[in-house]
């Protein structure tokens, strides 16, 4: 079976202009990210991990080089154009859980659901609000929940759409230890039976040593982990 290539990344940089003059927040970065792959990317704080993956998701746009996503040239595509790949490939987890406030956790995970048409929307939002432990919490509000649960709300959301690269940034940085482990396992559980491609940002040493490979970015630029 030939190996597919999910995310490619072209001699990726990024580059802003700031009142000092010019700030490069990418040097020149290559990666392939296989489809069913897991890669975790780690490196300290303003290493470039966030910028290099909102770039890799289609969020944002590298100053030069370029981005393949599941066979879509995104540095060709408008913002319109990134936003229909997006929809119909890839899943977010954030930090900040981006969550709509004035929905239920129910209704949170429903919502891209079916904005996309999915008849199964209510059914798929149940089974995976229960599959993270939320089933006795699937009417109330994000500021009725605790931190951790707004996380397992949005890791539902991701997991409902049944994407097939996940991108997620810390994915368990705001839950406790117990069910940081048990989303942990549901990230690769995903992994193995949907073939979901992972791409984390990490510094949780159990996570990245669970992916299959992992890269480590320092001041903007791969430092291991090259192609």
């Amino acid at each position: 079976m030939s190996v597919v290539a999910m995310v490619q990344a072209n001699s990726v940089t990024k580059e802003v202009n700031t009142q000092e003059g010019s700030l490069k927040i990418l040097h020149p970065i290559s990666i392939t990210v296989n489809a069913g792959e897991s890669l975790a990317i780690t490196g300290a704080s303003g290493s470039g991990k966030s910028t290099l993956l909102g770039i890799l998701a289609g969020l944002d746009v590298p100053s030069s080089g370029e981005v393949i996503l599941n066979g879509h040239n995104l540095s060709l595509l408008d913002e319109e154009g990134r936003a229909k790949v997006r929809a119909g490939n890839v899943g977010f987890i954030f930090q900040s859980f981006q969550l709509l406030p004035g929905l239920s956790a129910h209704e949170n995970v429903m919502l891209p659901l079916e904005l996309r048409g999915d008849k199964a929307a209510d059914s798929k939002a149940r089974e995976f609000l229960q599959r993270v432990g939320l089933e006795q919490r699937l009417h109330h509000y994000p500021q009725q929940l605790s931190g951790g649960e707004q996380q397992r709300v949005a890791i539902a959301r991701a997991f409902a759409s049944e994407p097939k690269v996940l991108f997620a940034d810390e994915p368990t940085g705001n839950l406790d230890s117990a069910t940081g482990a048990r989303i942990i396992d549901l990230l690769f559980e995903l992994n193995r039976a949907q073939g979901t491609t992972l791409v984390f940002i990490t510094h949780e040493e159990r996570l990245a040593q669970l992916c299959q490979r992992r890269i480590e970015l320092a001041a903007g630029a791969l430092v291991s982990g090259r192609e």
